[in-house]
């Protein structure tokens, strides 16, 4: 094993006893087609990470699947397809292969390294697959679930659960309360901070969103709240309106009048 490959390895949690399942997961198309064109290492044929991919994409999805399962049982299966979602996702993989620092152990064709394909996302979340497959490979379950649980999956849910304030259904709420209007006809609501409480480190936001009803000029404030951040106090605002406004289309329905 390429001595360079140690420090990845301490990262992973586990020494490979095959270390070509790690070389090869590293190893992007692009590199492995030149090997092959020029015979290959000691005529041996080099392979790519792709299958590795898939292996490691499904090896993740049940991983993921089961953690949530476990974790959050009170949770709706659309509430838990969407956090799935999110953290298998190619964005989510990306930001883990850089806290890694995958990049510098990617095995790249001469076209890819001079294009910047260390830093490419594709090939970032693609390797990040191909990884987990190997350790899958070489390590077992057990140590391959334990990697994928504390370097890829429970540091974004800490964050989720900091930044929604224990939320976990990833909703944003001022997109969905913007759609909702749009499907009306009315305008975007907007978003007004009315208080700034507390020293600069533990700072509290209070916003209020406001909303222009059908017809009319003028808008109302339909819910407040308050947040550590801006960012957070204009999502629970938004939560609160949502609710508001849907409880109004509930009473006013055909059934109530």
């Amino acid at each position: 094993m390429n001595e360079d490959l140690t420090a990845l390895q301490a990262a992973l949690g586990h020494r490979f006893n095959r270390p070509e399942l790690l070389e090869r997961a590293l190893t992007h198309s692009s590199r492995a087609h030149e090997e092959s064109r020029a015979g290959g290492p000691d005529g041996v044929e080099t392979f790519d990470n792709e299958q590795f991919e898939f292996l490691g994409d499904a090896v993740l999805g049940f991983v993921t699947s089961l953690l949530l399962f476990e974790r959050f049982p009170s949770c709706h299966e659309g509430q838990l397809s969407k956090l799935k979602a999110h953290l298998v996702s190619a964005g989510h993989l990306v930001s883990v292969g850089v806290k890694m620092e995958l990049g510098q152990y990617l095995r790249l064709g001469r076209g890819e390294e001079l294009s910047g394909g260390r830093t490419k996302s594709t090939l970032l979340s693609d390797a990040i697959e191909a990884v987990i497959a190997a350790l899958y490979l070489d390590a077992g379950f057990q140590k391959t679930r334990a990697f994928i649980v504390t370097q890829v999956l429970e540091p974004e849910l800490d964050r989720i659960g900091r930044d929604h304030d224990g939320d976990f259904s990833v909703t944003d709420y001022k997109s969905t309360l913007q759609e909702l209007l749009q499907s009306t006809g009315r305008a975007q609501p907007l978003y007004v901070t009315v208080k700034e409480e507390g020293p600069d480190h533990r700072k509290t936001f209070t916003v209020e969103v406001r909303v222009y009803q059908p017809g009319q000029n003028k808008s109302e404030c339909v819910a407040s709240a308050e947040g550590a951040t801006k960012k957070k106090a204009e999502q629970l605002a938004a939560k609160h309106a949502l609710e508001y406004l849907r409880a109004q289309t509930a009473s006013s329905g055909p059934g109530n009048q």
